[in-house]
């Protein structure tokens, strides 16, 4: 079976427990914790910063944090992210003013770097730094706020930016994020992604093993098609 890591997105969990939900996503087998970072600027919502990141660590999360940030400019945050404990940092080509220096920033502080692409951006502008990502994330739904549906059309964009990854062997992480549910995360990653970011379909379960079991399930059926 494909190496398929699930990532809850904190967005959608009770914040007034944070921890104590995170905790229990990642027992009940979630693999990587999703941050959402928006700015109310970029983005027209405002979520969490480095000190969020900075508490679940203290909390004693020492699972893979993926911290996905909505926010421009976006330079002056990675070396904060990246003290308080994330391991992944992504961010859009849009909110930075030379993005092959931004992916080495993020290097330069022992992260794992990603680029973002919304709906509407192409794959070629990910073209020039392919070789330079260990994740391509492609939004699914137009950033902003969780609950969204998923956005059909991104799958004819996951199988170009699975075939582009294949076709050039790199080991990048193929990342979707938006409206992942148990009614279509198969088909996701049949078009070829290997990293999910769920938040209501996950959070807003009153089993969080059950549905990622569930989860599991589907994944297992689509590597079997």
């Amino acid at each position: 079976m494909a190496d398929y890591w699930i990532a809850p997105s904190i967005l959608s969990a009770d914040f007034a427990r944070l921890g104590e939900e995170v905790s229990n996503v990642l027992d009940a087998g979630a693999d990587v914790v999703h941050f959402d970072v928006m700015d109310n600027h970029f983005v027209p919502n405002l979520t969490v910063g480095p000190m969020v990141c900075k508490s679940l660590r203290e909390y004693g999360i020492d699972a893979v944090i993926d911290v996905h940030l909505m926010i421009e400019p976006v330079d002056q945050l990675i070396p904060p992210f990246a003290n308080a404990g994330a391991d992944i940092i992504t961010f859009h080509p849009e909110a930075s003013d030379d993005v092959a220096r931004t992916l080495a920033l993020i290097k330069q502080q022992g992260c794992k770097a990603g680029l973002v692409l919304n709906p509407e951006t192409p794959l070629d502008v990910a073209l020039p730094h392919i070789e330079e990502l260990d994740v391509l994330l492609l939004m699914s739904v137009n950033p902003g706020f969780g609950g969204q549906s998923f956005i059909p059309q991104t799958l004819t964009k996951i199988r170009q930016a699975r075939a582009l990854l294949d076709e050039k062997q790199l080991p990048t992480r193929l990342q979707v994020d938006g409206g992942i549910n148990l009614d279509n995360i198969a088909e996701i990653a049949r078009a070829g992604a290997d990293m999910f970011v769920a938040g209501s379909a996950i959070f807003a379960s009153d089993d969080y093993q059950a549905t990622l079991s569930q989860m599991r399930a589907q994944l297992a059926q689509a590597e079997s098609k």
